[in-house]
């Protein structure tokens, strides 16, 4: 046995990841992780993360179905533990079982077990972890959003959409056409309440795009892609701007503490933030339409 473990800080959040293992697990399944790597945590862990393969299930009698969730990449069968706790046992495409996590209720404790090839490995601790750090951060007034996020002028601007609707495209306008962006996160930033305040962090989770950045930017606005034949901003009523943000959010809705704290800081963003709709085609003049009605001035 030769134990393994590191301290990585997201969204100024501490988290520890141990591997009780290193024959099959160990840091070259977080490469995306490195630059999130930190000495030391100079407060208590948001949550503590154990992989370790002699992990078993636990028996049908002592676990309730949720439901089987699919996702782009695969399964994912959740449980619910008698103590308020949670299984979970993440599937790829082809039904391979790529990893069991076992949390207590706030996911701060997590224990994972990993099967299969160093691909399913990677793809099933990278689940693990990303939803005990959402599920986690939802109790210290932080969420993780599905966007793309590019920052320009000390500002994050979060552009949202169903995957293959044109987010992406929209953020690479902005950096393709206008001054001063850079890309923060691909796919799963996070965005945290701080005084009052709502700040958005890049992640070591960014999709298809290899973009792990620990940045950190004002938010500036909240954007939903909507295709259309002409480029026009509209900016959401606060009911309109709760209802488009919050589906974009990781969540487990069923859980009413957790959706809770959810909804709470979609409110906050909703109170201090535009949040807006962008219907646009996938050119220029979309991309300077849209800075020009969001941008904070």
């Amino acid at each position: 046995m030769n134990p393994e473990s590191r301290i990585f800080c997201v969204a100024e959040h501490y988290y520890r990841v141990t591997f009780t293992d290193t024959t099959y697990n160990n840091l070259g399944l977080l490469r995306s992780s490195m630059p999130f790597i930190v000495d030391e945590a100079p407060e208590p862990l948001l949550m503590d993360l154990t992989v370790d393969d002699m992990l078993e299930p636990r028996p049908k009698e002592e676990r309730k179905r949720i439901r089987v969730f699919e996702g782009g990449n695969g399964n994912t069968v959740v449980d619910q533990l008698p103590d308020g706790g949670y299984q979970l046992i993440y599937k790829d495409l082809e039904g391979n079982e790529c990893a069991l996590m076992i949390a207590d209720r706030k996911f701060n404790h997590v224990k994972v077990a990993l099967k299969g090839n160093f691909d399913m490995r990677c793809f099933g601790l990278t689940n693990c972890i990303m939803l005990s750090f959402a599920i986690a951060g939802s109790f210290k007034q932080t969420i993780m959003i599905h966007a793309s996020l590019v920052r320009q002028n000390g500002y994050g601007y979060a552009f949202c959409a169903a995957s293959g609707t044109g987010k992406s495209t929209q953020v690479s306008m902005w950096l393709r056409h206008l001054p001063g962006c850079d890309l923060m996160n691909d796919d799963n930033p996070c965005v945290r309440i701080i005084d009052g305040q709502p700040y958005i962090f890049g992640t070591p989770w960014s999709g298809k795009t290899p973009c792990y950045r620990n940045t950190k930017a004002k938010l500036g606005a909240m954007t939903r892609i909507n295709r259309a034949d002409t480029n026009f901003v509209e900016k959401l009523t606060p009911i309109e701007a709760f209802t488009s943000t919050l589906p974009s959010c990781s969540n487990l809705k069923w859980d009413i503490d957790v959706n809770r704290n959810i909804c709470n800081v979609v409110t906050k963003i909703v109170e201090t933030t535009g949040v807006y709709i962008l219907h646009c085609l996938p050119n220029r003049e979309a991309a300077e339409v849209c800075n020009a009605a969001i941008a904070v001035k």
